[in-house]
């Protein structure tokens, strides 16, 4: 069996629509991944892991699965972040943060972090890598480099469980963003979003499929 570790970046009825039969289980922290390679799983998908909640998965027990050899694919979430530290120890990463991370674009864990519900896995604030995503693809629709870096760096500033568009933009016009142009560049965000998170997470499973014998 693959094992995938998944939560709010992909919704797990559209996960089994790229990648059926898998054992999903919710995100992952410290001694799943372990737990996983222990029950023989063929290959292991991390995309969504715990940062703040409860420890989380340790470089270890990748090494340990990918000793063991099992392939362990990462992206997306907690999995790109751990794909960019251990690729050259085997651990395969897929998707455009794990690029980023690789690239030194991004580095902190904050980047990918989000509140999400408990029981349902929805995500409750925007991460930090859908805004950037979301700016890069607007800068060619009217959205001006300087307009660009404002509103990223007021994403910066406002914490990672209250991160959402709206919030994002009035931190922006709080920093002097021109108040004129904060409906218009919040309506551009809103129809422009890209869920880059969504869309590394299916990279993930596509990869995984490549192990299906």
């Amino acid at each position: 069996m693959i094992v995938v570790f998944l939560g709010p970046s992909l919704p797990r009825s559209e996960a089994e629509a790229v990648l059926r039969g898998a054992d999903y289980r919710p995100p992952a922290a410290r001694g799943d991944l372990r737990r996983a390679a222990d029950d023989h799983a063929i290959a292991i998908g991390l995309i969504d892991g715990v940062f703040y909640q409860r420890a989380a998965v340790a470089h270890r027990e990748i090494l340990y699965a990918i000793g063991k050899g099992i392939p362990v694919v990462g992206g997306s979430s907690m999995g790109a972040l751990r794909a960019s530290e251990l690729d050259s120890y085997g651990m395969i990463g897929a998707g455009e943060i794990y690029r980023w991370y690789k690239e030194g674009k991004i580095r902190s864990d904050d980047e990918v972090a989000l509140a999400f519900h408990p029981e349902t896995y929805c995500a409750l604030s925007e991460p930090l890598v859908n805004i950037r995503a979301t700016l890069d693809a607007l800068r060619d629709k009217g959205l001006t480099s300087t307009e660009g870096d404002a509103i990223l760096n007021a994403a910066k500033e406002v914490p990672f469980h209250l991160r959402s568009q709206q919030s994002i933009i009035q931190r922006a016009v709080s920093n002097g963003l021109d108040a004129g142009r904060a409906g218009v560049l919040l309506r551009m965000m809103k129809e422009g979003r890209v869920d880059q998170k969504r869309i590394d997470a299916v990279r993930v499973l596509e990869r995984l499929r490549t192990f299906v014998g």
